[in-house]
């Protein structure tokens, strides 16, 4: 069976090409356009992995990482860090916040699909 990966962005484009890249590599994709959106479509789903954004509006990546570390459901699923951002603060901040990973943009599809074999094999 495929592996669940729910991807977050408030871009559609960024949206778009990761949704692209990963069902070309046969992976089962949701996506949500903000970490409250996330948190509505993680409700009662089951997803082998979570890519988000960093900098988005209504709730930011940090916030839903903090939210979903927090709950019982969701909490040891791999959440990768998907973002524009390359700050060692923002780094920290994430790590600090329970990601697993992080993945500057633009992004390669090889290390994105590389990336998730490795934190979710």
């Amino acid at each position: 069976m495929a592996k669940r990966i729910l991807t977050v962005d408030d871009s559609k484009t960024m949206r778009d090409m990761v949704s692209f890249t990963l069902r070309k590599a046969g992976f089962d994709v949701n996506e949500a356009e903000d970490g409250k959106k996330a948190l509505s479509v993680l409700d009662g789903n089951k997803f082998d992995l979570i890519i988000t954004d960093l900098n988005m509006p209504v709730m930011d990546g940090i916030s839903l990482i903090k939210n979903v570390r927090s709950g019982s459901h969701h909490r040891g699923v791999p959440i990768l860090i998907l973002t524009t951002e390359s700050d060692g603060t923002k780094k920290a901040e994430g790590k600090a916040a329970g990601a697993t990973g992080w993945l500057v943009k633009p992004f390669s599809p090889e290390k994105l699909i590389e990336l998730i074999q490795r934190v979710c094999p």
